[in-house]
């Protein structure tokens, strides 16, 4: 069995650039395979907390690292037009050599839309937006060119050079579950699903709808990545577990983190069990929130004695 990709998440709020770039390079150091970050214009309920741009910051971490993957999870779509974004990703994946990858979704945070007097719309809509952006996003890779003509955008026999580095553009990562938009956008247009932390508890169900979505639409269901978000709290011995499960819950408290729902709070041993529990499910993508924001000791914990046993 193939070992998943293990990444962690790093949502980079009050940090830093030195500290999120030390993080990345313990990363890349450790052998631990992506670090994602996520894209909000300040941070959701926190608006006078610091908070450093999305694209900008990957942007860097990208031009200082030489082997980890970066990534979002996820990209707003409502922040760029799709063929600045195609722009923009086929000019990342050529300054990082093919190590960019592309989570993208239809907006959660309507305070930061409503601020920054963006449109909003309701969710179908915003989902028919992300659906164009998909299809002109796979043009862009594809073809180097863009031309369509949907309801939401416009495109007429537009350049994209260079292309991407990698061989049909950096791998497109769509999360969420609603089975009436989210998952027929996956099935048609996405390289990666990711199961986000407020859905673990409705794993297998999920996965069952989305396989009959796609062959229904003629898709190989197993052509796409299964990937999980959760909160992971790790202990480097039964004696400090206590703490570091304490540390977890006040930080990750609220139900939409889904702590407990994949139980990965324990020692080193404990995790990597469960995370094999569900490589056996068949997750091929595996991206950790971690109870102390990525600290060296879990990073070293995570590297040395988890990804090992897996």
């Amino acid at each position: 069995m193939r070992r998943p990709e293990i990444g962690v998440y790093l949502p980079q709020m009050g940090f830093s650039f030195d500290e999120v770039l030390h993080r990345a390079r313990r990363c890349e150091d450790l052998g631990i395979d992506s670090l994602w970050l996520y894209d909000h214009l300040y941070g959701p309920g926190m608006p006078d907390y610091p908070s450093m741009e999305a694209w900008t910051l990957a942007t860097a971490l990208l031009s200082r690292t030489e082997r980890l993957r970066i990534g979002h999870m996820v990209l707003c779509n409502q922040f760029r037009h799709p063929v600045t974004l195609a722009k923009m990703v086929t000019t990342l994946d050529q300054i990082s050599g093919g190590r960019l990858s592309l989570g993208i979704g239809s907006g959660s945070i309507e305070d930061e839309h409503r601020r920054a007097g963006l449109p909003w719309g309701t969710f179908a809509e915003r989902s028919a937006q992300l659906g164009e952006t998909l299809q002109i996003l796979r043009q862009a890779f594809t073809d180097e060119r863009v031309d369509f003509a949907g309801r939401h955008f416009t495109v007429t026999d537009f350049p994209i050079k260079p292309g991407p580095v990698q061989k049909s553009g950096p791998p497109i990562v769509v999360g969420g579950v609603g089975e009436k938009y989210t998952l027929p956008l996956v099935a048609r247009y996405a390289d990666v699903w990711n199961v986000p932390t407020y859905a673990l508890d409705q794993i297998e169900p999920k996965i069952a709808v989305l396989r009959s979505i796609c062959e229904d639409i003629g898709r190989d269901p197993d052509s796409i990545v299964l990937s999980i978000e959760a909160v992971m709290a790790v202990a480097p011995d039964q004696e400090s577990l206590e703490s570091v499960r304490m540390l977890a819950e006040k930080r990750f408290r609220g139900p939409g983190f889904g702590l407990h729902d994949t139980g990965l709070i324990g020692t080193p041993a404990e995790i990597a069990a469960k995370l094999g529990r569900l490589v056996e499910i068949g997750f091929g993508q595996i991206v950790l929130f971690t109870h102390d924001r990525c600290s060296d000791q879990t990073l070293e914990l995570l590297a040395s004695e988890i990804i090992p046993r897996l």
